[in-house]
């Protein structure tokens, strides 16, 4: 199974061999077990439930956290000729029901929920009309960092398992063993699985200086430092206003990008 594994990553992504951690991932996955994979930002986390998925008949059930990631996905799939779809608020009654109606009858592969959704009169009234290969949680850190206070319903996305007859599959960037150890336990896994990819980046390099002259020094060291960087700052604002600043004094951009910090 895993040489038809490497056979769909090439046809629909084009590479020719998985990162570490991801083989592992998905062997569980076609064994039928549950699997927590543990694999850095960057590592390729969606092609492990991506590609058993479209070596299985049936869909795979997404639940992610955050409408834009659902919808970057399913556009990303469609473009390579898959069949994705997703269900998220902002949508009408009547364009949920839709949905559900193609996921259950339309040869679809992928459906994105929000744990919200799982417990919704109208998902529960079709859930078991789809043929389900995989429930697949995004983001699985979530159920130990929001699901006690700020998205309870991620403590209850077990309870799927009751009317659905299929592997887990919960994957995340950030884990602690004591958290990968409560997101198996609230997932009922049967067993423990985790696989744990290393986060070591050989081709990245870190540094941390203390300075008045943030602009200063930040320009120095974009100048001096061949490659590619990333300049995190506090705000939109700060961030325009720094792309400007490092464009005026020589180094150009390939994108800009902010992140607030909390």
């Amino acid at each position: 199974m895993l040489q038809k594994a490497r056979e769909t990553l090439r046809k629909y992504w084009g590479y020719d061999s998985f990162r570490p951690g991801q083989e592992d991932i998905i062997a569980s996955a076609l064994q039928g077990r549950d699997v927590l994979g543990i694999l850095p930002t960057g590592g390729g986390k969606s092609l492990c439930f991506q590609v058993p998925t479209m070596l299985s008949e049936g869909l795979a059930v997404v639940v992610t956290p955050l409408i834009a990631l659902m919808k970057d996905q399913v556009r990303n799939l469609q473009n390579r000729g898959i069949k994705a779809l997703a269900v998220h608020t902002g949508m009408s009654r009547r364009e949920v029901d839709t949905a559900l109606n193609n996921a259950a009858y339309g040869d679809f592969k992928f459906l994105y929920i929000s744990p919200e959704r799982i417990h919704t009169e109208l998902f529960q009234a079709w859930v078991r009309e789809l043929n389900i290969s995989y429930i697949v949680i995004d983001e699985a850190h979530c159920i130990s960092q929001w699901g006690y206070d700020f998205r309870p319903s991620y403590l209850e996305i077990a309870k799927l398992r009751k009317v659905v007859d299929a592997p887990v599959m919960a994957l995340t960037a950030t884990a602690t063993p004591e958290v990968a150890a409560d997101i198996m336990l609230r997932l009922e896994f049967p067993e423990e699985n985790l696989v744990k990819s290393s986060f070591a980046r050989p081709n990245l390099s870190y540094c941390c200086k203390e300075t008045v002259d943030k602009r200063g020094e930040t320009l120095r060291f974009c100048l001096g430092t061949s490659g590619t960087g990333i300049v995190y700052v506090r705000s939109r604002k700060m961030c325009e206003e720094l792309s400007l600043f490092l464009c005026q004094n020589g180094v150009r951009r390939k994108e800009a990008a902010s992140r607030g910090n909390g």
